[in-house]
């Protein structure tokens, strides 16, 4: 078994948003899985991207986002919506509210996202 203690957990920070590292290969053992607990600042934007060999889910937890998808494409995504995306998947998220859009992602395998917060750190 393994105990994460909530006082533990990392969060990664950038300008449009907070990832909080629930479970990720610096905290656990598990190469199978990474889940993040993601705040999207009001007014910010995670750009379209993907990953070449993990999929991932998404649960809104709070608030109303919209999904940017493939071929400028997007959808409304709001608390109590799941969505996955298949590896390779083009994906990301805008929030055009006034407070936080929260979701909970999980990616498998796992993906340490500290390259994505501080690009010079060498992992």
């Amino acid at each position: 078994m393994e105990y994460i203690n909530k006082e533990s957990i990392v969060v990664l920070k950038s300008d449009f948003q907070d990832s909080h590292q629930l479970l990720w290969n610096e905290n656990s053992s598990s190469k199978r899985v990474t889940i993040t607990k993601v705040y999207v600042h009001p007014g910010k934007t995670n750009g379209r991207h993907s990953h070449d060999t993990s999929e991932q889910i998404w649960v809104a937890l709070s608030g109303t986002g919209i999904l940017l998808l493939e071929n400028e494409k997007t959808k409304v995504f709001s608390e109590g919506d799941v969505v996955r995306f298949a590896e390779g998947d083009i994906h990301g998220v805008t929030n055009q509210t006034d407070h936080d859009f929260i979701y909970l992602s999980v990616t498998s395998p796992g993906i340490n996202f500290r390259y994505a917060y501080d690009p010079q750190e060498d992992l």
